[in-house]
């Protein structure tokens, strides 16, 4: 069979690679000059799987208008005149409720689980390198209050069996040491043991040269002008260079961008982009920088240790498709860094950054079969295509090549905003 993936970042080279792995011949159409160049290159590098929860929650709506009046708010929005945008956010809102929260956590814990387990064997079979570690998140709270209302996370953990620790400012310190710095500025943690950290995009890099190994084509610099739709089934992707490119089946990885481009084939996804924002800076001292990745919660801000660098991001802008990164943008990740790291890495040498995280209002993927017989989706993984791209890459490309996934699809596929 032959398998058109659109898309190169690490939902699209996972896809690929678990197709090539079965046989199939997969071509890969990407419009930048590489693999991972958008919102796979900086992301903050947690494999989150004790994190795995919607942003949509019981709460939020209350939380996210005093968040608009922080100082160093982890959230924006801008008031844009897009009909798109205000849906998708009143979708969002209607999910802020006990019963949708559970709903979608379990469904986006199913796969972010059963990405966790078979990602192991992917790094086993390419014995690829990826600045990988083993060591938990650890989510800090600076207030007593915070660590008070984590009692109802600890009870969701223990539902979905993801094991974890809570720990005094003595276990914070225990398990990060240069914490020990600025022991007053947090009164306890929970520390989430399975989870692990890397860099996304020397992961994805590096898989995408082990698909090339295998006979993937990898098609950059192609920019998709319209999926074609004859007969009642995908007749190619038409490209502005390359021309109409033709295929038994398709599989759209576009992140935020699969949303425009399906629309013209009758499918409508919520998925919108919400920008966020990072920063890379060298370790200067180890001593004095984290050993794997510290969640701050109160501006939700990810520190996290990748080989010798310190990768901290944050932010959640809801400002449409804008990829500035202006002169002040990382400010909060800057500041979270410099509070609680002062002497682990060198800001002057930080690299900022800045990529569109495609999410649905209910926070749960978008996977699998779609109207079309021939067109599969893998895309609207939000803050979590890292965590979840091993095990969704593997699902999807199951489903492409008639094969039952080991995991239930139920309530993963476009029928739920049917």
């Amino acid at each position: 069979m032959k398998v058109i993936v659109m898309g190169a970042g690490v939902i699209g080279v996972t896809t690929a690679y678990y197709l090539a792995k079965q046989g199939a011949s997969v071509t890969v159409l990407d419009r930048q000059p590489g693999p991972g160049l958008e919102t796979s290159y900086a992301n903050a590098g947690e494999l989150s799987y004790g994190m795995t929860s919607p942003w949509a929650a019981p709460g939020i709506p209350m939380k996210a208008v005093k968040w608009m009046f922080m100082k160093r708010r982890p959230l924006f929005i801008w008031p844009l005149i897009s009909p798109t945008m205000w849906k998708w956010g009143y979708d969002m809102v209607r999910n802020c409720n006990e019963e949708s929260y559970r709903l979608n956590k379990g469904r986006m814990v199913r796969i972010s689980n059963y990405s966790r387990d078979v990602m192991p064997d992917l790094i086993a079979e390419t014995g690829i390198e990826y600045d990988g570690r083993e060591q938990g998140t650890l989510q800090l709270f600076r207030t007593a209050k915070q660590l008070k209302d984590s009692k109802a996370d600890q009870d969701i953990l223990s539902e979905y069996d993801s094991p974890f620790e809570v720990l005094d400012s003595a276990g914070c310190i225990a398990v990060e040491p240069a914490l020990a710095e600025v022991r007053s500025k947090f009164v306890g943690g929970l520390r989430l043991t399975a989870d692990r950290t890397g860099d996304c995009r020397i992961f994805t890099t590096a898989l995408a040269e082990k698909c090339t190994e295998m006979g993937v084509e990898f098609q950059y610099g192609t920019n998709i002008r319209a999926i074609a739709v004859e007969n009642g089934r995908i007749a190619g992707v038409d490209t502005e260079i390359a021309g109409r490119q033709t295929a038994d089946a398709y599989v759209c990885a576009l992140g935020s961008y699969a949303a425009g481009l399906l629309k013209h084939t009758g499918i409508k996804l919520p998925v919108y982009p919400v920008k966020g924002y990072s920063v890379t800076l060298p370790v200067t001292d180890d001593a004095y920088a984290p050993q794997s990745t510290i969640m701050d919660e109160t501006h939700k801000v990810a520190i996290t240790r990748l080989g010798d660098r310190i990768r901290v991001a944050g932010t959640a802008e809801i400002a449409g498709y804008s990829n500035r990164l202006g002169p002040h943008a990382t400010n909060t990740v800057r500041h979270v860094i410099s509070d609680l790291f002062p002497r682990g890495g060198d800001l002057s040498k930080a690299e900022g950054w800045t990529g569109l995280r495609p999410m649905t209002p209910d926070g749960t993927p978008v996977l699998g079969a779609s109207r079309y017989d021939n067109l599969f989706l893998n895309t609207g993984h939000g803050t979590l295509g890292w965590t979840m791209a091993c095990g969704s890459g593997r699902a999807v490309a199951d489903v492409v090549l008639g094969k039952t996934p080991e995991i239930s699809f139920d309530g993963l596929t476009a029928e739920r905003y049917a």
